[in-house]
């Protein structure tokens, strides 16, 4: 059974659909710190002028705060903006409206902090591309599972019945592989192919939000979700070559 533990990131990229598409059991990390200048509260756009940031202005935040404490200014004071900046960013492509509807109807929500937006901007995108139906959703806290670092991740994916463990590139700085084989887990890293699909706006870039995706291709794109998983020991091997 595949897991994939992540903090929830405002309409993420492709290659945090590819983990969903990936996972048996998808898990919502975010009573972790908050990070500035991570993905939880912003994302890039493509725009004629270049990729543009899109980002949720926060209320009051505090060092240490974890993802599910902060507090987003109040949706009067930014989110007529964001949508005349995907407006213009988007305007033009086959299934703008698409696209559009999606944003609309999670800027709707009533939510009390920014992991509650970001993560039902996950979920909107997963749901357009039917990525949900196979997949347990679970929050983190509701395992009740304590600790940090890669004890803390070992046991959340045993508190699933999880055999294998996926994850993007950031884990390999910390996660100490050696102790999932012990416990008899595999550990995988995402080998994202990063496919070209049509965009507007020049040359391809695959690390913008994947409203692009609905935006340029429709529920077609699906067919650009398609990165899979390998061996973290193939992974390292491969990193180790390619620096």
């Amino acid at each position: 059974m595949n897991v994939v533990i992540s903090q929830s990131m405002l309409f993420p990229w492709v290659g945090m659909l590819e983990q969903i598409r990936l996972a048996d059991v998808y898990i919502f990390y975010d009573d972790v710190q908050f990070s500035k200048g991570g993905f939880t509260n912003r994302v890039q756009i493509k725009t004629p002028q270049g990729s543009r940031w899109l980002t949720v202005p926060l209320d009051a935040l505090k060092l240490g705060q974890s993802i599910e404490e902060v507090a987003i200014k109040e949706k009067a004071a930014w989110v007529e903006r964001h949508l005349e900046f995907l407006r213009q960013s988007l305007k033009g492509a086959p299934f703008f409206d698409d696209a559009m509807d999606v944003v609309q109807t999670v800027y709707e929500g009533g939510y009390s902090n920014i992991g509650s937006l970001a993560r039902e901007s996950v979920l909107s995108v997963a749901r357009y591309y039917g990525l949900l139906d196979k997949t347990r959703l679970v929050d983190v806290k509701d395992l009740g599972v304590p600790g940090s670092g890669s004890e803390r991740v070992l046991a959340i994916v045993k508190a699933v019945a999880g055999n294998s463990y996926i994850t993007g590139h950031g884990a390999k700085h910390y996660l100490d592989h050696d102790l999932f084989e012990g416990a008899n887990i595999t550990v995988k890293y995402m080998d994202y192919r990063k496919v070209e699909y049509p965009q507007l706006h020049g040359e391809f870039t695959p690390y913008v939000s994947s409203l692009d995706l609905i935006a340029n291709c429709g529920p077609s794109g699906k067919q650009y979700i398609c990165s899979e998983a390998v061996d973290w020991r193939q992974f390292l091997q491969d990193q180790s070559e390619g620096a």
